[in-house]
């Protein structure tokens, strides 16, 4: 029902949009995440955004280089990607919670999508 795309390898600098497209039932009224697993790592969280679009906030490593946004109309949200560094490189997943936009990082995920590779090359 969540589907993320967009990725693929850039070099260190360059930038990349994330899709996370929805289907099968409207996620609109859902805080929507995106995460990122590296490899031999643990997955972390990356950025939220509210139901709305109305409030976003960020992992410290991403503040300033990442932007999360949505449209709910088409049942969509992305996640820019400037200033890429080598240390993004992960799988990046979309996520999706009912409840609990201040809390999505730490609390259990409704919908997980399936992730889209991102390599960013020095």
């Amino acid at each position: 029902q969540l589907q993320a795309s967009g990725g693929g390898l850039v070099q260190a600098g360059g930038s990349l949009r994330l899709t996370c497209a929805a289907s099968g039932r409207t996620f609109s009224s859902y805080a929507m995440a995106w995460f990122r697993q590296a490899p031999g790592k643990e997955r972390e969280f990356v950025a939220a955004v509210s139901w709305n679009g109305g409030s976003t906030y960020y992992a410290d490593s991403v503040k300033g280089r990442f932007t999360i946004s949505r449209d709910n109309a088409k049942n969509t949200m992305y996640l820019q990607m400037n200033s890429l560094k080598p240390e993004d490189t992960a799988v990046y997943s979309c996520a999706a919670n009912k409840y609990g936009f201040n809390t999505i990082e730490a609390s259990p995920i409704d919908y997980w999508g399936q992730g889209t590779e991102v390599t960013v090359s020095s």
